[in-house]
């Protein structure tokens, strides 16, 4: 099934971004995501770079924790291109906070270390997991690049990376929110993207998924 463009990808980024803007829920990803079991969500330095059409990385979340640099992203249609965004949004990440600090000095510069994540969530079929590569672009092919960037791409839709999904139960009820809606418009091909949304949040309220986040937020769901 073919999604609506215009209306579908906005809400499930929209969705995505209210969630883990809340750092305790960001943490909560972060820690299913590396098997560490960080508690104190003011722990995260968060770094989004504030400009909500940077790149059209509208759903970005950038923080540092325990010297990681992390970037994740939630995209909606396959791109091959992340690692290029990625290598851009890094690279000013690293500018705002290391430009013009001995960057010239003979003492070697300590960095966080990156780490890109997408959460893809789209209709073309993916495997759980996915490594993008800048050097895939390159117009000379080569084995050893001397500029590197990968993304890791993970299968968010319900049904993949179960694993992850039972160790972040706030992902996992985001994918079954999705894949709830995808039900409705499949099987009431006469609806409007709205009314599977509406009645995908009543649903969802009266079953314990996000229940807390759409009670409160589903004037913004639905925007």
């Amino acid at each position: 099934m073919q999604e609506s463009v215009t209306i579908n990808r906005t809400y499930k980024d929209r969705l995505f971004k209210i969630i883990f803007e809340d750092k305790k829920e960001l943490l909560s990803l972060y820690n299913a995501l590396t098997g560490k079991n960080y508690q104190n969500p003011d722990e995260l330095e968060i770094n989004t770079i504030d400009d909500v059409i940077y790149m059209h990385l509208k759903n970005d979340m950038s923080f540092i924790l325990d010297d990681w640099q992390n970037l994740f992203e939630q995209q909606s249609t396959f791109n091959p291109n992340q690692p290029l965004r990625g290598f851009f949004y890094f690279a000013d990440l690293y500018k705002v906070k290391y430009f013009g600090k001995k960057i010239y000095s003979t003492r070697l510069l300590k960095i966080p270390t990156p780490q890109y994540i997408v959460f893809y969530n789209g209709t073309t079929n993916m495997p759980d997991k996915k490594e993008l590569r800048l050097s895939d672009a390159f117009q000379q092919p080569t084995t050893q690049p001397d500029i590197e960037v990968v993304a890791h791409m993970l299968n968010i839709n319900y049904g993949h990376n179960k694993e992850l999904m039972e160790r972040c139960q706030k992902l996992k009820e985001y994918a079954q929110f999705i894949d709830i809606i995808r039900h409705y418009l499949k099987e009431n091909e006469h609806w409007s993207n709205e009314q599977a949304i509406s009645k995908a949040i009543d649903d969802c309220i009266k079953n314990n998924i996000l229940r807390d986040i759409l009670q409160k937020e589903r004037l913004r769901v639905m925007a």
